[in-house]
């Protein structure tokens, strides 16, 4: 498993470390960040991200087409994100990492990353306590049907049954940016024990393109407390996924499941110890999601 906590010194890149949607540098999802990866090759990018151990960093070139999208000079970066053991298109966590690190040296505001799943505006704002929060609007979104094998597969690798399901949200595989299937566990004391099968998991996620598993339980109407297992990029657990959050959004907008125009929370990162704190807006008129959070640097 990926440890979170003691930061790997790497040569000759200066690496910035902060935790996504939360204040406290001990909550929330640590990532990686390099502002300035020009000249970094993809094989050495992979090989920091494998020093650092989180389970994404992210490298920033400067992008002068996005900064003009953005409306400002040095707002506009390409991205590339790399877990431990591949590149993914899309990483929400190290995204606002990124933007919260741009902002405490150029300001608030809005910036713009070109990334492998499209363009990723976000909004960066200051709070009365000096808290830097920032939101991103989502790529496109889509929802598909997964069949009742590739579920019954799903459920065999978590150990699950199908009767721990919660028949209300039915699983479906939801994308934006990335791809994640959604299991929907009908009581807390399900989602709190999860014990997979790591290589089998990994492999059957492989198979499909899917980037981690978006396990969820529904508290109350705009509530959920959600868990990430992501085999694939070398992680048991990823903390707190906001690729993932951005995805539950269009699957309940898709579902009905909830009104909108409407805002969410959801808790994720309790159960390994790093509590951290997404929210997930869903406009009307819009089929674009926004996931806001916190972010700080990690000493």
């Amino acid at each position: 498993m990926i440890n979170h906590d003691v930061p790997t010194a790497v040569p000759e890149t200066d690496i910035l470390r902060y935790a996504a949607f939360a204040g406290d540098p001990a909550g929330g999802n640590p990532a990686g960040v390099v502002l300035d990866a020009s000249g970094l090759s993809a094989g050495r990018m992979l090989a920091i991200a494998a020093e650092v151990g989180y389970s994404e960093t992210a490298f920033l070139v400067p992008d002068a087409a996005a900064a003009a999208v953005a409306g400002r000079p040095g707002a506009g970066y390409t991205v590339r994100y790399f877990s431990p053991l591949l590149e993914v298109p899309f990483c929400g966590h190290a995204t606002v990492a990124s933007a919260v690190a741009l902002a405490e040296r150029s300001g608030p505001g809005r910036y713009v990353f070109a990334t492998a799943a499209g363009e990723v505006p976000i909004e960066v704002d200051k709070g009365a306590d000096g808290t830097l929060r920032a939101t991103l609007t989502s790529v496109e979104p889509h929802v598909e049907e997964v069949s009742e094998s590739d579920v019954a597969e799903a459920l065999a690798l978590l150990d699950w049954s199908a009767e721990e399901l919660d028949a209300a949200l039915p699983p479906r595989i939801a994308y934006a940016g990335a791809r994640h299937l959604v299991l929907a566990a009908a009581t807390r004391d399900r989602l709190a024990r999860l014990d997979y099968d790591f290589d089998g998991l990994a492999g059957y996620m492989t198979a499909r393109g899917l980037t981690t598993l978006q396990l969820v339980w529904r508290e109350s109407e705009h509530v959920f407390h959600v868990r990430n297992p992501f085999p694939v990029g070398g992680v048991v657990e990823d903390p707190a996924t906001g690729a993932a959050a951005a995805a539950f959004g269009a699957y309940l907008r898709e579902r009905g499941a909830v009104t909108v125009p409407t805002t969410l929370t959801l808790h994720q990162g309790d159960d390994l110890g790093r509590p951290g704190v997404l929210g997930v807006e869903l406009r009307e008129g819009d089929s674009r999601v926004r996931v806001s959070g916190a972010g700080v640097a990690i000493p």
